[in-house]
Parts: C-alpha cells; sequence; structure tokens
C-alpha cells in the first residue's frame, strides 16, 4: 500500500523551494503556517543527523512566517506582545521572544529581528500571529501596519556553514555575532542573513524578499556547495531532542506558560514592562510553575515515534507525558521531552515511560541540553 500524499492548494502553500526539494527526493512533508515543510529525504533520521553534525545543508524552511510591524507604534505592538524587554534591543540585533495571551499562554515563540527603529519582524512558529497582531493593532488603534512580506526564509545549517554562504556573499559573513544579522546584496536586491537557526550545529537563517529572488537565492548556494558535502536537510528530530530546542505545538501550547516551558531568561518579571497577561504570569512567578519540562533518557531498543502524548509514572503515579523522542545512536538510547510536575522534575529521577499499555520503559530525568557526562553519570 503507498503512502497516503498531501494534497497542496491555496490553502496550503508551497514555497519558492518546493520543486528543488522535490528534485532532491524529498519523501515527507508537514504542514506549518499553512504551508508545507519538508520533513524528510531518501535517507535515514540517523545518517541525516550525523551528516547534520558534519557538514552543511540547505533547508526550505519558508514555512516559517514574516509577521511584519511597521510604523510608528511598531515598537510598542511588539513590546504588548512579549514579557521579554525589548527597550534596549538595537536594530540589527535577534531576540528570541515567547507570546503569550491575556492567561500568560504560550501564542508562539518567535525570533524578533529588528529591522528598523519602527519596523520589526516576527519569524514565527506554527499559530496565526499575523491574526493576533491585527486584532490587536485595529482594537487599540495603532498607528502600525501589520502584515505578511513576501519573505521566503531557508536555512543553511551545520559546521561548514560559514564557508558556504561567505562563497557567495563574502568573508564578513563569518563575523555576524550569534542572534544578529547583517544585510547583503544578491543579485541587486538586500538579503538579511541571521546567525540562527532551529539547530545547535551553527549557520544561518537567509531572508530573500519574492519568489524569483528566493529560488536564485537557493540555486547559487546549491551551486556553491561543491566540494562541501553539501545535502538538502530539515530540521532533525534527534539534534533537536539532544539540543533541548522546543517545538511550538509539540513542547508547548496555548496550554502552557513560559516559566513551564524553561523560558524564565526571557521573562521581564519585576513589573518594569508593560504585556498583555503581565498579571498572570506575575502570579505563576510568584508560586512557582508546577511543571516544568525536562529531558529523558529510557529504553535499550528505539521506542518508535511518539504520535501522542506519552505518560511518565512514578510508583504507579502519573507525573508528566512526553511530547517528542528518538532514537539517539549517541547514546544508544531514547532521547525526549516530556511537561513533569513538580517534585519530580531534578535529574536523575527514576521514571517509567508507557508508549502504550503493553510496554513499559525504565527511564530517567535528565536537564537541558543533554549532558554526555550527565548521561554517563547516570547510567
Amino acid at each position: 500500500m503507498s503512502s497516503p500524499k498531501l494534497q497542496v492548494s491555496r490553502r496550503i502553500r508551497a514555497t519558492p523551494y518546493t520543486p528543488r526539494v522535490e528534485a532532491l527526493g524529498v519523501s515527507e512533508f508537514s504542514v506549518v503556517n499553512h504551508s508545507i515543510l519538508p520533513k524528510g529525504y531518501q535517507r535515514s533520521v540517523v545518517d541525516d543527523y550525523w551528516h547534520l553534525k558534519e557538514h552543511v545543508q540547505l533547508w526550505d524552511v519558508g514555512c516559517q512566517r514574516q509577521v511584519e510591524l511597521l510604523g510608528t507604534d511598531a515598537a510598542y505592538l511588539a513590546q504588548l506582545m512579549t514579557p521579554r524587554d525589548l527597550s534596549q534591543a538595537t536594530v540589527g540585533q535577534c531576540l528570541y521572544a515567547p507570546l503569550i495571551d491575556h492567561e500568560a499562554g504560550m501564542l508562539n515563540d518567535p525570533i524578533i529581528l529588528k529591522i528598523a527603529e519602527d519596523r520589526y519582524w516576527l519569524s514565527i512558529a506554527d499559530a496565526d500571529v499575523l491574526l493576533w497582531a491585527k486584532g490587536l493593532a485595529l482594537g487599540m488603534n495603532l498607528q502600525v501596519e501589520v502584515h505578511e512580506p513576501d519573505i521566503w526564509p531557508l536555512a543553511v545549517q551545520g559546521p561548514k556553514s560559514d564557508e558556504l554562504v561567505s562563497r557567495i556573499l563574502g568573508d564578513s559573513v563569518r563575523d555576524i555575532r550569534f542572534f544578529r544579522f547583517g544585510v547583503y546584496s544578491f543579485d541587486g536586491h538586500e538579503v538579511v542573513v541571521a546567525r540562527t537557526g532551529f539547530s545547535k550545529q551553527g549557520g544561518f537563517e537567509l531572508y530573500p524578499l519574492g519568489n524569483n529572488l528566493a529560488l536564485s537565492l537557493w540555486d547559487t548556494l546549491w551551486e556553491a556547495g561543491e566540494g562541501l558535502d553539501l545535502a538538502p536537510g530539515t530540521p532533525n528530530l534527534i539534534e533537536r531532542i539532544e539540543g533541548g530546542l522546543l517545538s511550538y505545538g509539540n513542547e508547548m501550547t496555548l496550554e502552557h506558560n513560559p516559566l513551564e516551558c524553561n523560558l524564565d531568561h526571557y521573562c521581564q518579571l519585576d513589573g518594569s514592562v508593560d504585556f498583555i497577561g503581565r498579571d498572570a504570569l506575575l502570579r505563576v512567578a510568584q508560586s512557582g510553575p508546577s511543571r516544568r519540562i525536562r529531558g529523558l533518557l529510557f529504553g535499550d531498543e528505539p521506542a518508535g515515534p511518539c504520535r501522542h502524548p506519552w505518560a511518565i509514572r512514578v510508583h504507579g503515579e502519573s507525573i508528566g507525558e512526553i511530547s517528542s523522542v528518538a532514537w539517539s545512536p549517541r547514546f544508544q538510547r531514547n532521547v525526549a521531552l516530556g511537561m513533569i510536575d513538580r517534585g519530580h522534575w531534578n535529574a536523575g529521577t527514576q521514571v517509567v515511560v508507557v508508549p502504550n499499555e503493553h510496554t513499559q520503559l525504565n527511564g530517567q530525568i535528565m536537564n537541558l541540553p543533554f549532558d554526555e557526562v550527565d548521561i554517563v553519570a547516570g547510567g
């Protein structure tokens, strides 16, 4: 029996790079922000994991839509949406920022790029932030234009990323600091180049404006990859979990607040910053979160994909749920991310993971990101 296929229509958008990834053997797609995201190619997730850690990959992340705030009240609106203090942000800076609602529920966790004093891009995960921002701007009569610009991000990830991108944009890209961006000329147009990306292997995210420029940029990068073992790629589940990178819609949803998601560092909790949901988040901070995301290490054989939450138990009592799991070739155990109740989230806590009613696997709670020393010590 053949695998089910995803039918792409105007409601589910292709990206400018879709013809290229199809020609390169994409095997799976998912849907993010009403757009398709490649999820695999004609190699195993383990082979992809090692390749990402050793070489360089080109990712179609056109689904990573931008919400642009432009106008006199752009900075004000951006600050209303997040508990992170944006007041000291400078042009050229990228800021990871949780977005919350009036009850402190997580709406999204974009990277905010400060393009100009009156212009911000919110590079979003999978949720309709555009509608939220438009509603706030309209309801508060703010002097700001909110729209989705014709920008199609692509990512270059892996230890050889600097070499690849410098081949087409010049050696100055090597000087871009972590979570900063520069503006470069490509084919007569400007391209924003940020040292960011959804992996721990280093690299860039590039923001070309318009379909034609996007495809030209992809092709130029691909041709420049000779001798670097360049391959098409996609966020790798194993590498993501080991690195403690959280996925909105998986590890965190509207039902979670930023403190449960270990995002305390990105929340101004002294009451000095005005944002939607401040009182609710301060109440959580006063009592402390009742649960937190932690890593888990368990099982001596691959446990399979986690398509629904897996129970985590201690002495038969449910103390949390696993949201993402993968077999780690590095540690020869299953690695996972899960929301764990207070009192049980300390590293080293012995647990039982229950993938289904017939299976129970012994494991332990781990700090994030996964540390090889901790794993060896923990057994």
